[in-house]
C-alpha cells in the first residue's frame, strides 16, 4: 500500500530506511528491539503517555538530569505524547497505526483492544502491517511480566548463584537479561515478517513473550531438562559441562580460565609449569576433568599462586588459553576501546552503547539523541491530520 512517510528532520539511511514504526512500547524489551530497527535505518516514532514512558523515573543514575536507563533504548526516535483515553489523541494514534509498516507494543495482552489499536483492528485498514506485541506470558495470559519475575518463574534463578551446600541463594542476574533477549527475539521477527512481506505483499502478527525467550536463552540448561531429563542446579561460577571453566585464584585476584578442549588444557599445564598433570589419566579429557574438578581445583589453584592474574592473562592468551580478568564495567569499555571496537555512540550531546552489528554495506547510524518527552509532538500532530 501506498504510506505517507513523514520528514522531521531525520535522513535515515541504512538497510531499513524507508520503514516506518509507530512504537507503543515502553520500558525495555520494546524500546530496545525498536532502538535496533531505529538505528538501521527505520523512522520510528515512540507514543507516550501524559507521563512518558515509566524509565523516564527510574533514577539515578542520570545524564544532564534524564534517566540514564531511558537513555540507554531510545536514540534515533521521534517522541509524540498522545492520550489513548482522549478521543482525538486516539484518533491520531490510530492513524499512526495506519500508515506504519511496522506497529511494536508490550501493553498487558487485550489491552489495546479497547482503543481499536490491537492487531486485528489495525490490520483492517493496514493489511500489510508488521505487528509485533510483547507480552509477559502469551497473548492469552494478561498478567503483567516483569523480567524479574519471568527470571524467577524460567527456572534461570534456580541456577545462579552458590549452590545450597555453600550456603548460597538463588540470585538474578545484574541486568534485565530477558527483556534484552525478548527485544532481540522480536527485533528479528519483524525483520523476518518484512522479508515475507516484500516476498509477498502480505502483513502478520509476530508474537513474543519473555517466559519463552526466557527458556530458548537458557539453552542447553533448559535443554538439559527437555532433552536430558536432567534439572539442573546452581553451581556457583562452575560449568556442569566443561573443566576449569571458572574464576580461580591466583597469587593477586582472580582470573576466568574457559578452557574447552583438551589441547587448551595442554597449553594451559605447559604455561603453568605442570606437565605431569596433562598426562593423568583423571584429566586426559573433558568429562574426566569435569568428573575429577575436585581433584584438579587444588593443582590449578597451587599453581596459579605463582603469580597475578595480569601476569597470567598475558602468558597465557599468548599461548592461546582463554582467560581473562574479571573488569568493571568501565574497564570492559575501556578495552573495548582499546581494541577499536567503538563501544560509545553520542548521535548529538548523549553519549550512548553503540549498536553491535557491523554491516560492511549499508552501516547503522546514529542521528538523533533519546527524544525528550513529546518532543515532536506539534510535527507529528500536524503529519497525521495530512
Amino acid at each position: 500500500m501506498s504510506r505517507s512517510r513523514p520528514s522531521f528532520g531525520r535522513t535515515p539511511t541504512g538497510p531499513l530506511a524507508g520503514i516506518l514504526v509507530a512504537d507503543f512500547s515502553r520500558v525495555l524489551a520494546g524500546p530496545y528491539a525498536t532502538m535496533l530497527l531505529a538505528d538501521l535505518g527505520a523512522t520510528v516514532i515512540k507514543v507516550e503517555g501524559l507521563t512518558g514512558d515509566e524509565t523516564r523515573g527510574w533514577r539515578p543514575p542520570v545524564h544532564e538530569g534524564e534517566a540514564t536507563y531511558f537513555l540507554g533504548t531510545n536514540r534515533n526516535k521521534h517522541d509524540v505524547v498522545l492520550d489513548f483515553k482522549d478521543e482525538n489523541d486516539c484518533a491520531l494514534a490510530q492513524k499512526l497505526a495506519s500508515r506504519a509498516d511496522v506497529v511494536v507494543e508490550n501493553f498487558k495482552a487485550g489491552g489495546l483492544k479497547k482503543f481499536g489499536l490491537d492487531y486485528d483492528t489495525v490490520a483492517q485498514t493496514n493489511p500489510s502491517v508488521v505487528y509485533a506485541s510483547i507480552t509477559g506470558f502469551g497473548g492469552n495470559n494478561p498478567q503483567p511480566g516483569y523480567d524479574l519475575l519471568i527470571q524467577g518463574l524460567s527456572g534461570f534463578m534456580s541456577i545462579t548463584g552458590a549452590p545450597d551446600s555453600a550456603g548460597g541463594e538463588p540470585t538474578k542476574a545484574g541486568f534485565a537479561v530477558f527483556d534484552i533477549i525478548t527485544g532481540l527475539h522480536t527485533a528479528l521477527g519483524i525483520v523476518s515478517a518484512l522479508h515475507h512481506r516484500q516476498e509477498s505483499g502480505e502483513g502478520q502478527h509476530v508474537e513474543t513473550n519473555l517466559l519463552s525467550s526466557a527458556l530458548s536463552g537458557l539453552a542447553n540448561q533448559s535443554a538439559a531438562f527437555v532433552t536430558g531429563g536432567v534439572i539442573p542446579t546452581r553451581m556457583g561460577n562452575e560449568h556442569p559441562s566443561l573443566y576449569p571453566y571458572l574464576p580461580l585464584p591466583t597469587g593477586e585476584g582472580d582470573l576466568l580460565l574457559a578452557v574447552g578442549n583438551d589441547r587448551q588444557f595442554a597449553s594451559l599445564c605447559r604455561v603453568l609449569d605442570i606437565p605431569e598433570v596433562v598426562s593423568d589419566e583423571r584429566f586426559a579429557t573433558n568429562a574426566g576433568r569435569t568428573g575429577n574438578r575436585t581433584d584438579l581445583a587444588p593443582i590449578l589453584i597451587d599453581a596459579l599462586s605463582r603469580k597475578s592474574a595480569q601476569e597470567w592473562y598475558d602468558l597465557l592468551t599468548a599461548a592461546g588459553v582463554p582467560c581473562a580478568p574479571i573488569n568493571d564495567i568501565s574497564q570492559g569499555v575501556a578495552l573495548a576501546q582499546k581494541l577499536g571496537l567503538n563501544p560509545i555512540a553520542t548521535p548529538e550531546n548523549t553519549p550512548t552503547v553503540a549498536n553491535p552489528i557491523t554491516l560492511s554495506a549499508t552501516p547503522v547510524s546514529y542521528d538523533m539523541d533519546p527524544p525528550g518527552l513529546g518532543k515532536d509532538s506539534e510535527d507529528i500532530k500536524q503529519w497525521l491530520r495530512e
